[in-house]
């Protein structure tokens, strides 16, 4: 696995828009007080031709042109690193015009970005064997006052931290509007780890804690089965790379109802993707939290696939689309250890 040299001081940002940019509010605004934020701690920004564009559907501008401008950016020695301007809907249509073989061929860059940027640091470890960071979009640094999350983000970037966890509360519904552009997540529902062991019998019980080791690797499974059996599917040959390390897939759902998180973890297992799995942490589902249909709600969509590889699960955690969200080193060997409702990940850069 490669890992790209960290963010200097006085270093330069780069906002590439492969999915949608920041062309309306309250994403412009946001997006324009978080350069000022970045300018005032000392680093210079590099704006994609993008940023500012809305003549795509669902992404910024054509495929070809987001294709064009993420592969220019990463091969860039204008910029240090990347972070996505946002997520969007159809950023999948814009990897047949990235050129992944000079991608793996450059210097690695940090590309961060969640959401439909799965599409990026998915591949990015799986085609180019390069980390990428799991993390807030470029807009989201523009909130006042800014959360930990976000500092826990930049100092990933910068190479200040090496490890994530869970936070103090989270967000349910946010305020952050065309009207209130900066708001700030309004966390107010405290932190409740579910925790499955499977026991001697093969069944899933509820635990107080669980430790789990492997290869951090995953994202939001909306992207992830849209990949799946794709020719940039190349899961299996990374697994068979990295097997003696074994696999913690973190997963989190954005537009899936509770039967499609289970129609997907069963996509992906029947792919053999989870052949080296070590264990699931699983986030909060953005559409379907709290939602049960037909006797099937968020945990019982996941458990049935950690209980045929007989592995632990922790979910309802800070990742993905409910902030705030753990910023994660995709591609790294991590330790991870739950207890009650404290998560603690450690990251090796090996």
């Amino acid at each position: 696995m490669k890992y790209p040299e960290f963010l200097k001081e006085n270093g330069t940002i780069g906002f590439p828009s492969p999915s949608f940019g920041c062309a309306i509010e309250p994403y412009r605004s946001a997006f324009e007080n978080a350069q000022k934020k970045w300018i005032g701690m000392g680093y210079k920004v590099d704006l994609g031709p993008n940023c500012y564009e809305t003549k795509g559907i669902g992404i910024s501008n054509t495929p070809e042109e987001c294709g064009r401008e993420l592969t220019e950016y990463y091969l860039s020695r204008d910029n240090d690193c990347l972070i996505s301007c946002g997520g969007g809907e159809l950023m999948c249509e814009i990897l047949e015009y990235v050129d992944f073989d000079a991608i793996r061929k450059a210097e690695p860059k940090w590309f961060m970005g969640y959401s439909d940027n799965t599409n990026m640091t998915f591949l990015l470890n799986t085609l180019c064997d390069t980390a990428a960071i799991y993390g807030p979009c470029a807009a989201a640094f523009g909130m006042e006052p800014w959360h930990p999350s976000l500092m826990d983000a930049m100092d990933l970037l910068t190479g200040k931290k090496e490890e994530a966890a869970g936070y103090e509360k989270w967000e349910r519904e946010g305020i952050k509007d065309e009207e209130h552009p900066l708001a700030p997540y309004q966390c107010t529902q405290a932190p409740d780890l579910k925790i499955y062991q499977p026991d001697q019998a093969g069944a899933m019980q509820r635990a107080d804690g669980a430790v789990m080791e492997g290869r951090l690797i995953g994202g939001c499974m909306d992207c992830l089965v849209n990949l799946l059996g794709t020719r940039f599917d190349k899961v299996k040959d990374f697994a068979e790379n990295y097997k003696e390390d074994g696999f913690i897939w973190f997963l989190e759902a954005c537009d899936l109802n509770v039967f499609g998180v289970r129609r997907a973890m069963w996509q992906m297992e029947q792919a053999g993707w989870f052949k080296y799995v070590k264990g699931f942490l699983i986030g909060r589902p953005c559409f379907c939290y709290g939602e049960e249909m037909m006797g099937l709600d968020q945990y019982t969509a996941i458990l049935p696939t950690a209980r045929r590889h007989k592995i632990p699960v922790i979910m309802d955690c800070d990742i993905g689309h409910l902030p705030p969200m753990m910023p994660l080193v995709s591609g790294s060997l991590a330790k991870v250890k739950a207890e009650g409702n404290q998560l603690e990940i450690k990251m090796e850069y090996k």
